[in-house]
């Protein structure tokens, strides 16, 4: 039921790129599909939403108004929970604010001898959108995730959207964004809710950058946005990979595979190993455990599909796979994993030894969840207060400095073609 690799086999490599390859954003019908939902949104603004809410989530609303939820409803929301869920999310959000405060930009400046003054400054974006999932699952913990570092950032107003199939509305989603600090929340989602938060409608603001993940059509809506918006990035399936040395109970090693795979059937879970026994024991303890599961289907064609258990050299070997993959999620199930550390290079968040579970990391470890997915974090990192931070450039030449430099910037303006920045810093001289 999962496919089974060896690093010694002469096709390995093109059935390990195989087996990562994803790009279902680029489908043609869903580009289709995207180009016109933008071009409505953008076109008819309120009405396209209210149309293709109508149309997607069943959401049969006459007016933008029934879709923001007012923040006294948020208020509500996390008043209502129970001690032990409300004690759960505020200890999450809690420890999300203290890890993103560390990420915290400074200004800064230096002054050279002739009095020329460079530096930086860093100011939050003015408005932010985050965007939360809400099909097959309600996500609060990506509330968290996105809106956190936003405020941690100073950011002015953050406009949440999450769609409700069927109106139904999650409590402990709007119980997260009252605690987080949301100023507005719009029950839309989709291509169309990325639309709206980018080009603005009569209702819905336009923003600054657009953050979070979603779907195939969400992916390819940012996508398209992106220029008009900042984006965090195009997101994919969720993924693991482990890297176990056999010291490990199988069935952790099990569980934490589904752990991914239940989000979605496109969600992928592999397994390294230099062990090929211990490997056998990972696979009859997912041959135990899969039937307990109350999303086995969702599961079992997400490990049939895209999963893997595969054996390997060694643990260097390993290493360099996992490089390679450069997944969203490591885990180093061994029992010296610090020792593996300095050979990892890619991954967007790693996993150090056995009682690092990536689950805990979804929720209340503190660092984001929101990782670079399908093989981008070879050159790009997690969601954090630096994406809602832009840093300007400053620059206060000194009568000295520009007599000093402007040479320099004219020699290297002529030899380029462009008299009138040469003789733009020659005036200076």
């Amino acid at each position: 039921m999962i496919n089974r690799l060896s690093s010694t086999d002469a096709d390995f490599r093109s059935r390990l790129e195989v087996l990562l390859a994803f790009e279902a954003a680029l489908d043609a019908g869903v580009q289709q599909a995207v180009t016109d939902i933008i071009h409505d949104v953008r076109t008819r603004g309120d009405a396209a939403v209210l149309d293709l809410t109508r149309r997607f989530d069943r959401l049969d609303a006459s007016s933008m108004g029934q879709l923001e939820v007012p923040k006294a409803e948020l208020q509500r929301a996390l008043e209502s929970l129970g001690a032990e869920q409300r004690t759960a999310l505020e200890t999450a959000c809690q420890r999300v604010r203290d890890y993103h405060a560390h990420q915290v930009q400074q200004d800064w400046k230096i002054v050279e001898a002739d009095g020329t003054r460079l530096g930086q400054r860093v100011t939050p974006l003015d408005r932010v959108g985050i965007y939360v999932p809400g099909g097959k699952a309600s996500y609060p913990s990506s509330v968290l995730m996105n809106a956190m570092p936003a405020k941690v950032a100073g950011v002015g107003e953050i406009i949440m959207v999450a769609p409700t199939p069927g109106g139904e509305r999650n409590t402990l989603v709007l119980a997260a964004a009252a605690l987080a600090g949301v100023d507005r929340v719009f029950t839309i989602g989709g291509a169309q809710a990325v639309a709206a938060l980018a080009y603005g409608t009569q209702s819905i603001p336009e923003v600054d950058k657009i953050v979070g993940p979603g779907n195939a059509y969400v992916a390819e809506a940012k996508r398209r946005v992106f220029g008009r918006v900042g984006i965090d990035m195009v997101a994919g399936p969720s993924e693991v990979l482990i890297i176990a040395d056999g010291s490990g109970d199988p069935d952790w090693v099990a569980m934490d595979m589904f752990a991914q795979a239940e989000h979605d059937e496109r969600a992928q879970s592999i397994l390294l190993c230099p062990d090929a026994s211990y490997l056998e024991r990972v696979a009859e303890s997912i041959a135990k455990l899969l039937p307990t599961m109350p999303r086995a289907d969702i599961i079992r064609a997400s490990l049939q599909d895209r999963g893997a258990l595969i054996l390997v050299r060694g643990l260097d070997e390993a290493c360099e796979i996992a490089n390679y993959v450069a997944a969203e999620h490591l885990e180093l199930s061994v029992h010296d994993a610090e020792a593996l550390l300095p050979k990892i290079r890619h991954a967007g968040a790693i996993f150090i030894g056995h009682w690092s579970v990536e689950a805990l990391g979804d929720y209340c470890a503190g660092p984001n969840h929101v990782l670079p997915t399908g093989r981008s974090a070879r050159f790009s990192s997690p969601l954090g207060v630096y994406d809602f931070q832009k840093r300007t450039s400053l620059i206060r030449m000194s009568r000295e400095g520009a007599a000093t430099l402007a040479p320099v910037a004219a020699a290297l303006a002529y030899g380029e073609g462009l008299q009138a920045h040469a003789l733009s810093a020659l005036y200076r001289k």
